[in-house]
């Protein structure tokens, strides 16, 4: 017989009583209902709460956000095939990586990459959150926001040249997002990654910044503008797609 472990099995117990309780219960009702001491409730408790499983108020303990992700990762699971999917057929049509990421909570997400062992994404050596005023994906998704939610990210995130093609400040950064046309694609040659050209499209997604993108070697930079319009264009006849309505 496989082995159990018992704290799990205790901090299910746990998280079932409190699941059965839509108003949330006290300690000492979840302990009673697990058939646990209290003290051991207390502990698991604390852990359960710390980890956003359960959280307390006034003094009652209620499911949190991280029990309804646990419910809800199956439909998760599948959206993200979807997306993966949909990359998949895009690399393939513009015969690059693909990447796809929005701005959620005030910081750059990528959501997905699709490439192949003869056509590798770019190496994420240099955090993309944090370096979002160096690649293409990341200036894409800051022009899209107002100023005000540019200066928040720059404040987390100074701006700070990464390669000697970086732009070097604030100041120069707010030049380039000002020379992008509205809706047009965004490019970047060498500045977040040696040796690597990227482009991005902005995509519309509601009220929430979206956008693709593709990379490619520098000595491939000829083809780079022909690949973007490309993946533009296949984006375009599917935008209003299952695969990308439910990514965000």
């Amino acid at each position: 017989m496989p082995t159990l472990i018992g704290s799990v099995q205790r901090a299910l117990r746990l998280l079932e009583a409190a699941g059965s309780h839509s108003q949330g219960a006290p300690a000492k009702q979840l302990a009673r209902e697990a058939g646990l001491p209290l003290p051991t409730a207390y502990h698991l408790l604390r852990t359960l709460t710390h980890e956003g499983y359960l959280r307390r108020e006034d003094g009652v303990f209620v499911l949190g956000e991280a029990a309804g992700r646990l419910a809800g990762g199956g439909v998760q699971q599948k959206r993200r095939t979807m997306i993966l999917d949909s990359l998949a057929h895009f690399r393939d049509v513009v015969g690059a990586p693909v990447y796809f990421a929005v701005y959620r909570e005030g910081e750059i997400e990528i959501v997905g990459v699709s490439d192949t062992v003869s056509s590798p994404a770019c190496e994420e050596w240099a955090e993309f959150r944090r370096t979002g005023f160096a690649h293409a994906i990341g200036q894409c998704l800051l022009s899209q926001l107002d100023e005000e939610a540019r200066r928040d990210y720059y404040a987390r995130h100074p701006v700070e040249p990464i390669t000697p093609y970086t732009v070097r400040d604030v100041r120069a950064m707010e030049e380039r997002i000002a020379s992008i046309g509205r809706m047009q694609p965004v490019t970047e040659r060498q500045e977040y990654a040696l040796g690597i050209v990227c482009a991005a499209i902005p995509i519309t997604a509601g009220d929430i910044a979206a956008t693709m993108a593709v990379s490619l070697p520098a000595h491939q930079e000829a083809r780079l503008l022909y690949v973007v319009d490309r993946l533009r264009s296949e984006v375009g006849a599917l935008l209003s797609s299952l695969a990308f309505s439910i990514s965000i």
